[in-house]
């Protein structure tokens, strides 16, 4: 047992080492070429991995000063206000980002997740929408729509969608069948 436990702390100990000397390896990178937005862009992908999110924030920010056209920041700036919670913000930047990529689906699916944190389920039922427009077969935007039809009350609609996920995601399928007996219920 003892052994175990050993063994589990060295793996932790050289994973954390290995993320650190990473971290490390791109601060110097973006240091030697201050100018180099993927350089920032790689360091605040490592910042994110480690959950150092405000350093990512910084590090992805520093990307679009130096090219603002570099829209995939923006993306990642929405992941991490989405992280943090804050999704009014994550809104903003999965809006900026979808601005240049307009039928993009999994922003429209973010767009629909930001909204359903917000409770404003009709915004993140059309975003849903759209995304299932671009990609038929996205399965976890046609369970998020299900559960956004029944917060506002079209059991049908979801029902419709329950039946369709029953062939393509039975785990989706099950999950959403949990949200029919929790709506039931109310």
């Amino acid at each position: 047992m003892l052994v175990c436990i050993l063994l589990g702390s060295v793996t932790l100990l050289t994973s954390c080492n290995r993320s650190g000397n990473e971290l490390k390896t791109l601060q110097q990178q973006v240091w030697k070429n201050p100018k180099d937005a993927t350089g920032y862009m790689l360091l605040g992908q490592g910042y994110a991995r480690s959950e150092r999110y405000s350093e990512a924030k910084e590090a992805y920010k520093n990307a679009l000063a130096i090219n603002p056209k570099l829209d995939e920041a923006n993306h990642a700036l929405g992941a991490i206000a989405f992280n943090q919670k804050n999704y009014a913000e994550s809104l903003q930047y999965f809006q900026k980002h979808l601005e240049h990529a307009p039928k993009d689906s999994l922003t429209l699916y973010d767009i629909g997740n930001a909204y359903m944190q917000l409770k404003e389920f009709d915004k993140a039922a059309k975003s849903y929408s759209e995304a299932i427009d671009n990609s038929e077969s996205f399965t976890e935007a046609h369970y998020n729509l299900a559960i956004c039809y029944l917060n506002t009350g079209q059991r049908a609609e979801a029902q419709a969608i329950y039946e369709w996920l029953l062939k393509k995601n039975n785990y989706l399928a099950v999950s959403l069948q949990k949200h029919f007996k929790k709506d039931q219920i109310r």
